[in-house]
């Protein structure tokens, strides 16, 4: 298949990870990048043989045909837009918005242009999750009854170089880190159709703890802990607990329960991994063989994914439908918290398709 060339725009942390990933699969091929830094958008492109560009002039570029959108969340609905508009099929960063309203905008504008959008996170295409997800659908634990994920840390002031847009609107622990349970959840469980949820914020001031922004003080503007209840459209029922105000914890990536066993799954945040199967009766658990998905993968393996649907003629799996459906319930558990109820998710979304069988290695 002719390679889907890529535009990157958004120079900052996690463009390593996926320019690493992004050079090294067949089927795409960056070939420009952009950032409000002209600076950092020169080291990228000198780094990985791009050339760098003003965002204007890489949407404007006819040899870019999809652009990877990774910047701040503030940022990501004008900038995918943006590419809509000038043709472009887009992969945005997680959250797809901040808002229902921009979310929609950006489905009816992708369907107009005859263009596609994907959003991360894309660890859902991962082996790991995808075994999980088919252990699931195969029933072997039966019908799904209830499942918990706790994704918690600290807080990315201690590591990240520019921790900022983590405690600003859009961003939190919730938006950030819980997203990649939520997501998970979804992929092997289905659509969420009610939330409760109940957060708390640790602090009102973070203070940057690495890199040459070390000592400065950033004001919090979300809550930093949230524990969600989640009654899924199945009729099964999910915990999620995630955090930036917990230095430690021996709990559990994501566990699955249904009327004849359990699931233990590998880590949302990470492609790889084996989940493990303890049936109803039995003492101990075992590791499932792989049974699907992009073995290997890393950050950046969605991109590939939806330029291998594109070549193929399938859908992409992590779809503008599912990153629309998982900001939905994201911001009704912000808004179930702040009005101390339970509430209904409005929209919500197909069981996202599998991967089509083990893929790389």
């Amino acid at each position: 298949m002719t390679d889907l060339r890529l535009g990157i725009i958004g120079c900052g942390n996690i463009s390593g990870q996926y320019l690493a990933t992004l050079t090294g699969l067949p089927g795409v091929t960056p070939v420009a990048c952009a950032d409000l830094d002209p600076a950092r958008a020169a080291a990228t492109a000198a780094g990985h043989g791009l050339r760098a560009l003003g965002a204007d002039a890489l949407l404007a570029d006819p040899d870019v045909d999809a652009v990877v959108n990774l910047t701040v969340p503030s940022a990501h609905a004008d900038v995918t837009r943006e590419a809509i508009a000038a043709g472009k099929h887009v992969w945005s960063e997680k959250p797809l918005s901040l808002t229902r309203e921009d979310a929609a905008a950006i489905t009816a504008e992708a369907a107009a242009a005859g263009v596609r959008v994907g959003c991360a996170p894309d660890t859902i295409l991962g082996a790991g999750l995808q075994t999980t997800a088919r252990a699931v659908a195969d029933g072997l634990i039966g019908r799904p009854v209830a499942a918990t994920a706790f994704f918690a840390t600290a807080g990315p002031e201690l590591w990240h170089p520019d921790p900022e847009f983590f405690y600003a609107k859009g961003a939190g622990p919730l938006h950030d880190i819980g997203v990649y349970s939520l997501t998970a959840l979804v992929a092997i469980l289905g659509p969420v159709a009610t939330v409760t949820a109940v957060t708390a914020r640790g602090r009102d001031q973070r203070v940057i703890e690495s890199g040459p922004k070390a000592g400065r003080t950033v004001p919090v503007e979300v809550a930093t802990h949230y524990s969600l209840t989640l009654g899924m459209a199945s009729g099964a029922v999910a915990t999620i607990v995630t955090s930036f105000d917990v230095p430690g914890h021996h709990l559990p990536h994501l566990e699955v329960h249904g009327t004849d066993g359990s699931l233990t799954a590998p880590d949302p945040n990470r492609h790889d991994g084996h989940p493990s199967l303890r049936r109803r009766g039995e003492r101990e658990w075992t590791e499932l063989p792989h049974t699907g998905g992009y073995l290997g993968s890393r950050r950046g393996i969605g991109v590939h994914d939806l330029a291998t649907a594109l070549a193929q003629g399938r859908p992409h799996i992590a779809s503008l439908e599912l990153g629309a459906h998982v900001l939905d319930v994201m911001l009704t558990a912000d808004e179930a918290a702040a009005a101390g109820r339970t509430l209904p998710v409005a929209g919500g979304c197909a069981l996202p398709p599998p991967v089509p069988g083990l893929i790389g290695g």
